[in-house]
């Protein structure tokens, strides 16, 4: 699944002053996304493992990657062949 974030996304004000960046809560927000588009609602989830290797900018597209299948995947975030994001996603509490 491949995305951009929009420079008017309402989180990036502040993150930071003039050199803005993709909070990683954001970047989690469309591996949940994904997992959900690819899987249906899976409810209450774990994150025991998160990487975050290099920053999305604004305006750059990005692809999520996803291997496994419920209750456990595993996710890569990727911008042009760099890894900017990896890790785990578990479901149940």
């Amino acid at each position: 699944m491949e995305f951009v974030i929009a420079p008017d996304h309402p989180s990036l004000p502040g993150h930071f002053p003039g050199r803005p960046l993709v909070p990683g809560v954001v970047l989690l927000d469309r591996v949940l996304a994904a997992i959900e588009t690819a899987h249906g609602p899976v409810g209450p989830l774990r994150l025991p493992q998160v990487k975050f290797l290099q920053p999305l900018l604004p305006g750059e597209r990005a692809r999520i990657e996803l291997d496994g299948a419920a209750p456990r995947w595993r996710f890569r975030v990727v911008r042009d062949g760099a890894l900017l994001a990896s890790g785990e996603v578990v479901a149940g509490a």
